[in-house]
């Protein structure tokens, strides 16, 4: 399996994800965008695409952030969905997905920066990979906007914050709004990049401090990572 990964900032890293690839010895390719990088020519480039989070929205234009033109993006992504390639996108990357099907991302109900629960809802019992996972588990957040639902998209997992955390649009396509990368040195890449936002939403329900941030051990929210990606790409073994 051929793995491509966009990248929009440094700091939001593939985290635990890179540790999976690495462990599977996988082939992997990136798109930096924040380096200029441009998008592979052809869906052919890869098997499995994931898109990253960072802190933009589908709404920024190019005049707010140079490196990040949306329009050219969500048509590599609708490329590779038309592809029937897997594809999973985390955060911005799930409101990419969205955009790409025809959905409109949204304003989440609640900020959330920390670490929270998931609740799985009665589709997630009917998903060929989440039926397995606990009902209810801890995972990482940091976000304010959350990905837009198509008319066959199925919302999987929802916190108390935010009601669309996973949402199923195909049986190839994922979008976690939620974070399940997040490890203790990625964790450190957003505080320091990103730290602003602690201070400027520290009154706010669903945000933690940076030392609350830092505490949390995110090893078994990786390991749920590892669960889904191991099935994900079962999947890709028997096509």
């Amino acid at each position: 399996m051929r793995i491509h990964i966009v990248m929009h900032e440094s700091f939001e890293a593939p985290g635990a994800i890179a540790k999976w690839i690495s462990k599977n010895n996988l082939m992997v390719s990136y798109t930096r965008l924040y380096q200029g990088d441009l998008f592979p020519n052809t869906a052919d480039a890869f098997d499995f695409l994931i898109v990253m989070g960072g802190p933009q929205s589908p709404a920024t234009t190019l005049a707010e952030c140079s490196h990040f033109n949306a329009i050219r993006e969500i048509d590599f992504i609708r490329s590779a969905i038309v592809h029937d390639k897997f594809v999973l996108g985390i955060c911005l990357g799930a409101q990419m997905i969205g955009e790409a099907l025809g959905a409109k991302f949204d304003h989440s109900p609640n900020r959330e920066i920390g670490v929270y629960q998931l609740t799985l809802t009665g589709d997630a019992k009917q998903d060929p990979i989440f039926q397995s996972f606990p009902e209810s588990f801890l995972v990482g957040h940091w976000h304010g906007d959350m990905p837009g639902l198509t008319a066959d998209s199925k919302i999987l997992a929802s916190s108390e914050g935010c009601p669309r955390q996973i949402v199923r649009y195909t049986s190839r396509v994922y979008g976690f709004q939620c974070h399940f990368e997040f490890t203790s040195e990625s964790i450190e890449g957003m505080i320091q990049s990103c730290g602003q936002e602690l201070v400027d939403y520290q009154q706010l329900p669903f945000v933690e401090t940076s030392e609350q941030l830092r505490s949390h051990d995110y090893s078994a929210i990786n390991q749920l990572l590892f669960q889904f990606l191991d099935q994900l790409t079962g999947a890709f073994k028997n096509s």
